[in-house]
């Protein structure tokens, strides 16, 4: 059982009582303070340490994010007869905002007068589009080259990150801000009502290990990137609760180790239950590849949802459009190790991270901007593995 963290709040309320009750009863022979030395500590933080070698290597996978400096799409057009309905470029979020992205097609596609409606994509932000479509009474087709477990969105690392899209601050704007806060909104609310009903959500305790547990650690805003105290308020920031274990209150080779809870998706589970819902509510997919703008002006829907990510390039002509190359590597699940971690020490250049899931232990993470080959890279295998190895195996108990 995890010990019960203690806030910063209560920390220094406790601590100062402490303290004060040692002035005062250096001055009393007898009083109800106790002496500091009986102030509660809260016993050691224990973790099953998780066991990782290169032998234990079970897949590598890589997926393409469809990033856009200026952020994700979302707004109508004409298209010769049809309208376009446009929910692509999310990059990094596609998981985190589908479900307030789908709401605003649906909002959209009302405006348009139709019953009958093609969603291009059998992704997230395409089964979500979806999924809102129905419960507002639309018949909904889905046309898609790829479906799960081949879609990018199977490919994620996933949970609420709502800005892992880097959009730079300089091209935001007004409305754009208003669409994303909206959408986080909203995609928060549903994936929270989705904990414990078989679709892979749930909550998870996060650590990070760190000599300096006030850094927030990961990318900061070195490139005039959008961050969560940019575009999100508190109540809606990942891991606004925050707790600090000091020396000797946890297992990392760290001073600190900062807990936060996270809401955490099982993508493989996740997506499958989208499809059966999309699929029970009388959702029929297509499995079919739009290499051209003509091609579209053969599904018989006159409003077509574009959520083709990367394939708005061709398709739409949006030269803005770059892919960003993720890569994870899997190791078999292990009792115990129901807890995301993470850490850097001194000596290493790559920091480490576990991310536990039912289909295994996921291992680092990858980011590399304008990468479109789907092939794993040996190097990042090797650098990613290694870092875990260093750092958690230096976990007490390992």
């Amino acid at each position: 059982m995890h010990a019960i963290p203690m806030n910063r709040r209560t920390l220094l309320q406790t601590g100062g009582l402490a303290f004060a009750g040692f002035g005062i009863g250096a001055c009393r022979t007898t009083g109800s303070v106790a002496p500091a030395s009986a102030a509660p500590h809260r016993p050691p933080l224990r973790l099953t340490p998780v066991r990782i070698s290169f032998d234990r290597i079970i897949r590598t996978t890589v997926g393409l994010r469809p990033h856009r400096d200026s952020g994700f799409v979302l707004r109508a057009e004409k298209l010769g007869a049809k309208t376009v309905i446009h929910n692509y470029g999310h990059g990094g979020t596609g998981m985190s905002l589908s479900w307030g992205l789908g709401a605003a097609v649906a909002d959209l596609a009302r405006d348009a007068g139709e019953r009958r409606i093609a969603v291009l994509g059998c992704g997230a932000p395409g089964l979500c589009s979806a999924r809102q479509l129905q419960r507002r009474g639309y018949d909904v087709t889905i046309y898609a080259a790829t479906v799960p477990p081949e879609t990018t969105s199977n490919m994620s690392l996933a949970g609420f990150t709502p800005t892992t899209a880097l959009v730079t601050n300089e091209k935001r704007t007004p409305a754009w801000d208003a669409q994303f806060l909206r959408a986080a909104e909203i995609s928060y609310r549903e994936l929270q009502l989705l904990v414990g009903r078989d679709y892979g959500v749930y909550w998870i305790d996060t650590y990070n290990g760190t000599d300096d547990p006030t850094r927030r650690g990961g990318g900061g805003n070195e490139n005039n990137y959008a961050t969560d105290a940019d575009l999100l308020p508190d109540y809606l920031r990942p891991n606004r609760l925050r707790d600090i274990y000091g020396p000797g209150e946890h297992p990392f080779p760290t001073k600190f180790a900062v807990r936060s809870i996270a809401l955490a998706i099982d993508p493989n589970k996740y997506m499958d239950a989208l499809v059966k819902d999309f699929v029970l509510f009388g959702g029929r997919i297509v499995v079919r590849r739009f290499d051209t703008p003509a091609d579209l002006a053969s599904v018989p829907e006159s409003v077509l949802v574009n959520c083709t990510g990367l394939g708005s390039a061709t398709l739409f002509g949006d030269t803005e459009l770059v892919p960003i190359k993720g890569q994870l590597t899997v190791i078999p699940p292990q009792a115990g190790v129901d807890y995301r971690a993470g850490g850097r020490l001194a000596n290493m250049d790559t920091g480490a991270s576990i991310n536990p899931r039912s289909d295994g232990i996921v291992i680092g993470n990858l980011q590399v901007r304008g990468d479109a080959s789907l092939t794993p890279d040996p190097e990042v295998i090797k650098r990613n593995v290694q870092a875990a190895i260093d750092f958690f195996s230096q976990m007490k108990g390992a």
